[in-house]
């Protein structure tokens, strides 16, 4: 079989729009010595295209990073791959708080030289060396306390739409510049407790091993992230102590864990925390805008984006080699980053 999607993606999320199955959004993660890598991945495609799972998995000699949604009718099946893989057995699934079943529309395995980049050489880590991995119980006691500092190893536009309460949020757009900026600032707080979280607790893994290296002893990590920080409060009946909403890396690109609206309309400065891209194909720039906004903007990110996407398909094509957008130029969107002359907003 081809061990590759052969349909386009338009197609497939056509597809799976107008689908009525019901289908279950989650994502897991590994760290584990994988011999080879690609091997590993074109079993992964054989078995899971078989079962109708759609998704982005990533997999590296150091192991696998998986957010993907699986139909509910396979889901036992999905589970049986999973156990008879001897380092996937019991492994933990982090289940979406929110789901419409409509999170991903194709299945994308990649082998990638390391699941998440961390910008260090091969063997600098040890990840049997991290934190103490706590729960959710545990994680709200401790971060009552004077002497702990509670560290989001996300992006800015992560935090941006989230996080937890007093918690120091890095304005980085990648993790191996989070490492940089914590390590700069905990410069001086050797003594105390360091609570690290991220969505899933990938990040964190290797960010308290880091941090170990550097010398920090009381760090720990929330076991799960912030799903499965957010499923132990509900089922628990405990204090939620994150405002807003989970940024996720798929179709949804997020989900609502506390009514708290955190952040603004990028375009007007309005309480907003819908991320979309912008419709501008040819600029796709990640950012947040409120419902008014859409409307004045097409869905786009600037005037310019708006009136280049209502041009005929044909001088789009023309004009697309020789324009400059937001998207070309930035990676994520800021809130009032026109201010700087990174947004035309105009």
């Amino acid at each position: 079989m081809a061990l590759h999607n052969k349909i386009n993606k338009e197609e497939l999320r056509e597809t799976i729009l107008k689908s009525a199955d019901s289908r279950t959004t989650l994502s897991f993660y590994k760290y584990h010595q994988i011999s080879d890598p690609q091997d590993f991945r074109d079993q992964l495609f054989r078995e899971w295209s078989g079962l109708g799972v759609l998704g982005r998995i990533y997999v590296s000699s150091e192991g696998i990073n998986a957010q993907i949604s699986v139909p509910k009718e396979k889901f036992s099946d999905f589970k049986r791959s999973l156990d008879a893989i001897d380092f996937l057995a019991g492994v933990r699934l982090n289940i979406a708080i929110e789901d419409d079943g409509k999170s991903f529309y194709v299945l994308k395995i990649k082998v990638r030289e390391k699941i998440v980049a961390d910008g260090l050489a091969t063997g600098d880590l040890d990840l049997n060396n991290g934190g103490e991995h706590i729960d959710a119980e545990y994680f709200n006691r401790l971060t009552d306390q004077d002497n702990t500092l509670v560290i989001d190893m996300r992006n800015h536009y992560e935090s941006e739409v989230g996080h937890f309460e007093n918690a120091i949020c890095p304005d980085v757009e990648t993790f191996r510049d989070s490492l940089t900026k914590v390590e700069d600032f905990l410069k001086g707080n050797e003594q105390k407790n360091i609570v690290m979280y991220c969505t899933g607790g990938i990040r964190c893994e290797k960010a308290t091993a880091f941090f170990k290296g550097k010398g920090f002893k009381h760090l720990y990590q929330l076991d799960g992230g912030i799903i499965e920080y957010a499923r132990q409060v509900q089922t628990k009946g405990l204090k939620n102590k994150f405002l807003g909403k989970n940024f996720v890396f798929d179709e949804r690109l997020g989900e609502r864990i506390s009514d708290d609206i955190i952040a603004k309309c990028h375009q007007c400065g309005e309480a907003c925390d819908t991320h979309i891209n912008c419709a501008n194909d040819a600029c796709h720039l990640l950012f947040i805008q409120c419902h008014s906004c859409a409307a004045k903007y097409h869905h786009c990110c600037s005037v310019k984006c708006r009136e280049f996407n209502d041009l005929p398909e044909d001088e789009r094509i023309r004009q697309r080699k020789k324009s400059i957008f937001n998207g070309t130029k930035l990676g994520k969107g800021r809130y009032k980053a026109n201010r700087h002359g990174e947004l035309d907003l105009t």
